[in-house]
């Protein structure tokens, strides 16, 4: 609250700010701080009664006041004060709990690929537009021997515990595919990750692959996936087989690896299911993002189209890797 004249020293809350208790002003003209202030007597809206609570950041800097006043006196009762100190708390525990989000948020933004992939021959690019909070949508993409991995996961669920089990997703990926060994990188994450994603009733599903970058050889498992499509330099569009389940589905599960050969001018993308919440909502909608593909002039402008439209319509995190095998 500010003065008419937009002066800090003329607001109640300042004074509110430089204490930590509650300041309750049951008649501002009887009081010998405030009688004098301008909003007493102003004619915008004259201040009589007053309460307020200094507001603390996470880090102890005071940012404000919660409080409530009326032009009329009026008596404040200690149940009131112990109320308004209740709020008060409420509103610092939700500043907080912001504040740890943002922290996670840049985390996880941290793990995504910076640096486009040097793939001679090949176009690739990838981008997660993060419904509020954190989730449990990444993409990545590395060298490994003569070609590059290439991943996008989904953890079902939201907030920091889905934030962790996709950043220990990621972290067993890199470590194990550096082998240039898929199956059994996605067996060593699904072992790893047993008993948390059985303690917290969820599941991952991981689209994994590794790219010869000499032949265009593309070897994949898709657990449970099943969102990853090739669109043919010839006009021919294939969605990529699923045959497993996604890790934390069935501690028993084998991991099938399968084979396609990208050919000059192909494109192969992989996308989020909140991707396809930006048209109907169907796997129809992949027919879509195929048509936005064979419109876009590099994988990019492809990306960069899927990630506008989140920004004004998704309900979800939205995440796309897309590969390009230049003509």
């Amino acid at each position: 609250m500010v003065g008419p004249a937009g002066r800090r020293d003329d607001a109640f809350c300042d004074v509110t700010m430089r204490q930590s208790v509650n300041l309750v002003i049951p008649d501002s003209t009887l009081d010998h701080q405030f009688r004098e202030n301008p909003r007493v007597d102003g004619r915008d809206g004259a201040i009589r009664f007053y309460a307020g609570h200094p507001l603390e950041a996470p880090g102890g800097e005071r940012i404000g006041a919660l409080c409530i006043f009326d032009s009329a006196p009026r008596d404040f009762s200690a149940e009131e004060e112990r109320v308004l100190g209740e709020l008060a708390a409420c509103i610092e525990h939700e500043l907080s709990a912001s504040e740890e989000l943002e922290r996670a948020a840049a985390v996880q933004r941290g793990l995504l690929p910076k640096q486009f992939l040097s793939l001679p021959g090949f176009d690739v690019a990838g981008g997660c537009a993060a419904a509020p909070g954190v989730g449990g949508d990444f993409y990545d993409w590395y060298p490994v021997g003569e070609g590059a991995a290439v991943t996008l996961a989904d953890v079902m669920g939201k907030g920091i515990g889905a934030a962790i089990i996709a950043a220990t997703v990621r972290a067993v990926l890199r470590a194990v595919s550096r082998r240039g060994e898929i199956a059994a990188a996605v067996e060593a994450a699904a072992v790893i990750l047993e008993s948390d994603l059985d303690g917290a009733g969820t599941f991952v599903t991981l689209f994994h692959a590794s790219l010869d970058m000499h032949t265009g050889v593309l070897r994949y498992i898709d657990a449970g996936h099943g969102l990853t499509l090739i669109a043919g330099a010839d006009g021919s569009a294939s969605r990529l087989s699923t045959t497993s389940l996604p890790l934390g589905a069935d501690v028993e599960e084998t991991w099938r690896e399968h084979a396609v050969t990208l050919a000059p001018g192909d494109t192969l993308i992989s996308v989020s299911d909140g991707v396809l919440d930006l048209f109907d909502g169907t796997l129809a909608s992949l027919d879509e993002v195929e048509a936005i593909a064979r419109s876009s002039a590099t994988s990019q402008d492809l990306v960069d189209t899927l990630l506008a439209l989140a920004r004004t319509s998704a309900p979800d995190d939205v995440t796309a890797v897309v590969v390009r095998r230049r003509p």
